[in-house]
């Protein structure tokens, strides 16, 4: 039979892509910057950075399943998901801005505790927020090919917005830092991005809407939702990749930013920075959109460490590979419907594993090999991304396909659960293994040993997370004949039972 089609307008995937950009100003800064900011900034010992790195998130991934069966059971004129994303805007922004300031004049037991419920509260309106915001995705239509170019649109403007994290916070926190500290940069930079969530939270609320519905209302116990998603073998693979996934990008998020301002050599970034003409002396001050947003290096070559050139260069590195995976998304949109998305996302986590590894053999020297290796890994990564969203919402079809219920929520909730679990262990994993292998002592970040650690981590460990991925999704069993076979299916028991 054939599938009712279910057609999303331009404005209604653009819109909805806002919300995903929004948390990516959070989600973004905590994986490449909120390791470091904690022990460079905030000032907090290696053990204390791992355990509010840690519990925090742990307790976020707890409280991810308690917000999916309360969204699977909010009932309202706007729907079960969408009202979620509108009343956590307001919150979210505030919690953001708190959590990057730094109080002063505290003891180390109230900046501990401080960074503690911050970050907790922070984690825990992420959750209320984003967990609805990716169920919402899967009930905007039921159409897979609509859902891959919904989450195709998502994940463009996710690399949006991890491009401008990635290529200006440090830059803008370098900036707002000079004639005060680096924690008023913090402060001030998370105060922007604050504004921009709350904008385009409102823009997903208004622009989107709910239309996919079960075919019987939820009468279940969450106990009953859960066993049921205990047979559903392709979401216990994907609960495997999703640890696996985020524990590599936590891990790698710490490991580079250490990698790129203290294995790297100063000097070497300095050099290719001056061929990008973003080098000036210490006294000069040119005007223009690059000097305002703190991308010119007022330094010599001879006095590049005490200089931002690392800032500079890591940021560069971070948009050469946001600008690649955005183009990658976009011209990889059709490989799913031609291989499958299994396929695809074997041999894109296979490359990425391989890229990693050749990551070590650089010597500190070969600034132009990282940013060459960086596009290379963007280039065979960004196929997956899109791709392993829309398939989540295939693990949701596949639990309504088995029990002839529909707990969207549930499914992305524990998702989300496994998210945040990796999350955590990734962070905690990075400062535990370079503590107890390399002697990491956050006083002293440019130790020999540590600048070993940094390098390992940032290459080695890193390809053996990608491969764990590999094994993940090769036990997937949501291959391209069983969505379409579930799909055409599920089409049929919507329209018996809209016509009873």
């Amino acid at each position: 039979m054939s599938l009712p089609v279910q057609k999303l307008s331009f404005l209604e995937k653009a819109g909805y892509s806002a919300g995903d950009a929004a948390a990516n100003f959070v989600f973004m800064t905590m994986v490449l910057f909120q390791l470091n900011f904690y022990t460079d900034v905030f000032g907090l010992s290696a053990s204390a950075a791992a355990a509010i790195l840690l519990w925090p998130r742990l307790w976020d991934a707890i409280f991810d399943p308690i917000v999916g069966v309360l969204a699977d059971r909010t009932n309202t004129r706007w729907g079960k998901f969408r009202p979620w994303v509108l009343w956590t805007s307001a919150p979210w922004a505030v919690c953001m801005v708190l959590a990057y300031t730094t109080p002063l004049g505290w003891s180390t037991g109230m900046m501990i505790a401080y960074a503690g419920i911050t970050n907790t509260v922070l984690m825990t309106l992420y959750s209320m927020n984003n967990m609805p915001y990716s169920a919402l995705g899967g009930v905007m239509t039921a159409d897979l090919e609509e859902r891959t170019k919904l989450n195709s649109y998502r994940f463009v403007s996710v690399n949006i917005a991890q491009f401008i994290v990635g290529g200006l916070t440090l830059p803008l926190v370098a900036k707002f830092a000079a004639g005060h500290d680096r924690q008023h940069g913090w402060q001030v930079t998370m105060t922007i991005w604050a504004v921009l969530c709350f904008v385009l939270f409102l823009v997903t609320f208004f622009s989107t809407r709910e239309r996919v519905k079960p075919v019987a209302a939820v009468k279940s116990s969450p106990k009953q939702d859960f066993a049921d998603l205990l047979k559903n073998r392709p979401w216990l693979a994907l609960v495997g990749y999703t640890v696996f996934h985020f524990a590599m990008l936590a891990y790698r998020g710490g490991a580079h930013y250490n990698y790129y301002h203290h294995y790297a050599d100063k000097a070497a970034m300095f050099d290719f920075v001056a061929k990008l003409g973003l080098t000036t002396s210490a006294t000069t001050h040119p005007s223009g959109l690059l000097e305002f947003l703190g991308y010119v290096v007022h330094s010599t070559r001879e006095t590049a460490s005490d200089s931002n050139v690392a800032d500079v260069f890591n940021s560069i590195v971070n948009m050469v590979g946001t600008a690649t995976t955005i183009l990658g998304i976009i011209l990889c949109a059709g490989l799913s419907g031609k291989f499958g998305k299994k396929n695809v996302a074997l041999v894109g986590f296979s490359l990425s594993a391989v890229n990693a590894f050749l990551m070590y053999l650089l010597p500190p020297t070969a600034a132009t090999g990282m940013v060459l290796l960086a596009v290379t890994g963007a280039a065979v990564y960004s196929p997956t991304i899109a791709i392993m969203w829309a398939m989540y919402a295939d693990a949701a079809d596949y639990s309504e396909w088995q029990t002839g219920r529909r707990f969207t929520g549930m499914v992305f909730a524990t998702i989300g659960f496994s998210l945040k679990a990796g999350l955590a262990l990734g962070s905690a994993t990075f400062l535990w293994l370079m503590a107890g292998l390399w002697n990491y002592d956050t006083r002293n970040p440019s130790a020999r040993d540590a600048i070993a650690g940094f390098r390992v981590s940032s290459s080695l460990f890193v390809g053996l997370l990608f491969l764990g991925c590999v094994l993940c999704v090769a036990a997937c069993g949501l291959n391209r004949p069983v969505t379409l076979q579930m799909a055409a299916e599920l089409a049929d028991r919507r329209q018996r039972a809209a016509r009873a």
